[in-house]
């Protein structure tokens, strides 16, 4: 990823000499510079907001709550987890982290959870059904309140930046189902082969 960020900044630097505008590209360089820190400060009211309810939540026993409901999913979807596992809390972490828009957050739960997932692996070389579905669950990113982008929105001074709630609850929605139905097939197509 470095390499493709030195080439993105010597071919505009390149481009600049040639075209006589160098003044304007390391203008616009130094100003998305403030913009990324001006944006990134914005995001840590925000961030630490949510990160705190999620903790909040973790400390009542809200997660366990959850976990509770959302049960008879998780054992649908992750049948091969043991049912006292705690990947099966993490899980429930992790889907919630994401709803919230909290990305950041659900990272290190979701390495925490394939960690779990991987010690009752009994084939460590080779991804568990849970750990495919976990994966594609993750990576859609089902989102009901997304803080990140409405910081980010924030920071450029938009003036409604909570409309963007709707839309990101359709396509996010839509990606998780997508995820799941595929992850589905897949260990169904998957288990032929094997």
């Amino acid at each position: 990823m470095n390499y493709i960020f030195f080439i993105l900044i010597a071919v505009s630097i390149i481009a600049g000499i040639f075209n006589n505008t160098l003044d304007k590209v390391v203008n616009s360089m130094l100003g998305a510079c403030n913009t990324a820190v001006e944006i990134s400060l914005s995001l840590i009211g925000i961030m630490a907001f949510w990160l705190g309810i999620m903790r909040i939540a973790e400390k009542s026993g809200l997660v366990q709550v959850i976990s509770k409901i959302l049960y008879p999913l998780t054992r649908y979807l992750f049948k091969d987890v043991k049912k006292d596992s705690p990947a099966v809390g993490d899980i429930t972490m992790s889907i919630t982290a994401n709803a919230l828009g909290l990305t950041n957050a659900a990272t290190p739960i979701g390495l925490k959870v394939m960690k779990e997932l991987q010690e009752d692996n009994p084939e460590k070389d080779r991804a568990t059904d849970a750990m495919c579905m976990f994966l594609g669950m993750n990576t859609a990113g089902f989102q009901i309140i997304p803080a990140t982008v409405i910081a980010i929105l924030v920071g450029f001074g938009a003036k409604n930046p909570t409309e963007i709630i709707i839309p990101t609850l359709i396509v996010t929605t839509l990606s998780f189902i997508t995820a799941i139905t595929t992850a589905l097939i897949l260990q169904r197509i998957w288990r032929k082969y094997d």
